[in-house]
């Protein structure tokens, strides 16, 4: 908070020698042990909840997506400077960047939903295309024309992008998304950040989320035509409402579903795809509080806590049955999942 009263968030460049201490410390106490490093957590979250993502508040008649795109351009030259020091302090280490992903489908067949779909993949791969690519693509620079946007870079700032892209690419997937062109459709399914139109052809969470595990694997390929550098799926996962029994044990068979339907998607994308994937980590091992909605309450931990929503609870922990499901899984590096 002291960073974001004092200097604003990120729409202060002093941020970036703040962040670089930061690394310098933890590549240096860390080498040799840690090898696998991201330099910001689901970066284009930026756009949608800027506070979180970037410590942002704005004032009242403030442009406000001239401070989130400046904001960005700091965070995109400090990961580049991260990913300099990395490799200098340990040329062993891999650098990599991190998105909240998940295609967007267009609502039909008509080419303005297609292009309204390829336009909000665009918002969301802008901050890859610059970290994996090393330059601002012309669409982003044409909008800004079109916008009024100016961001203030220099040089340097262009030469350390082009110069330190990431190792690999890594993202969360949750969900596939629906746009449309036509202004006139207008049902959304329910969900905070990642709301969109309803797929009348996709299963929803209890938050509103349309589950699509094909999805994952249009995702794999689609970040994979698009870079061509290793990925790696750092976050999946369903949070939902999680009932122990008598005795605190929690049989969540529709969260071993939606897993393992997400890692066979997976598997057919390395095995018959191709993709070049380095790993699969869940979100997460155990319950807390949800950093979208603020709740306890939606759960995506293979572990139940005892708390709910209004803080009443003892925090004792018990093992759900996702717990042992995934247990053989790890064990078996997924020859569990037929």
């Amino acid at each position: 908070m002291h960073l974001i009263e004092e200097y604003g968030g990120w729409r202060n460049r002093r941020m970036l020698d703040f962040y670089e201490k930061l690394c310098r410390t933890l590549f240096t106490r860390y080498k040799g042990l840690v090898k696998y490093w991201l330099t910001f957590n689901e970066i284009n979250m930026i756009l949608h909840a800027p506070f979180m993502g970037a410590g942002l508040c704005f004032e009242e008649g403030e442009n406000q997506e001239q401070v989130k795109y400046q904001a960005a351009h700091h965070e995109l030259v400090a990961s580049a400077m991260a990913t300099k020091l990395a490799h200098e302090i340990d040329p062993e280490n891999k650098v990599g960047c991190m998105l909240a992903a998940g295609q967007y489908y267009p609502n039909t067949a008509h080419p303005r939903d297609y292009w309204a779909a390829m336009d909000e993949d665009r918002k969301s791969y802008f901050f890859i295309d610059i970290q994996a690519r090393g330059e601002y693509p012309n669409y982003a620079k044409k909008q800004w024309e079109r916008e009024g946007i100016e961001i203030q870079m220099t040089a340097e700032d262009l030469d350390l992008l082009k110069n330190n892209t990431v190792d690999f690419v890594s993202f969360s997937y949750y969900a596939s998304r629906v746009a449309s062109g036509d202004p006139e459709v207008k049902e959304l399914t329910a969900g905070n950040v990642f709301a969109s139109l309803k797929n009348p052809y996709l299963e929803s969470s209890e938050w509103g989320w349309q589950i699509d595990p094909l999805g994952l694997r249009i995702t794999l390929n689609a970040i994979w035509d698009r870079y061509q550098k290793p990925m790696f799926i750092v976050e999946n996962g369903l949070g939902a409402m999680d009932t122990p029994d008598e005795n605190g044990y929690v049989a969540d068979d529709y969260r071993i579903a939606y897993l393992e339907d997400h890692i066979k998607a997976m598997r057919d994308a390395i095995y018959q795809d191709g993709v070049d994937l380095l790993g699969y980590t869940t979100w997460g091992c155990i319950d807390l509080v949800s950093a979208g909605t603020g709740e306890m309450n939606k759960r995506y931990g293979f572990i139940y806590v005892d708390r709910d929503n209004a803080g009443h609870g003892s925090l004792k922990r018990s093992k759900k049955k996702s717990f042992y499901w995934y247990k053989d899984v790890i064990a078996s590096n997924g020859a569990s999942i037929e």
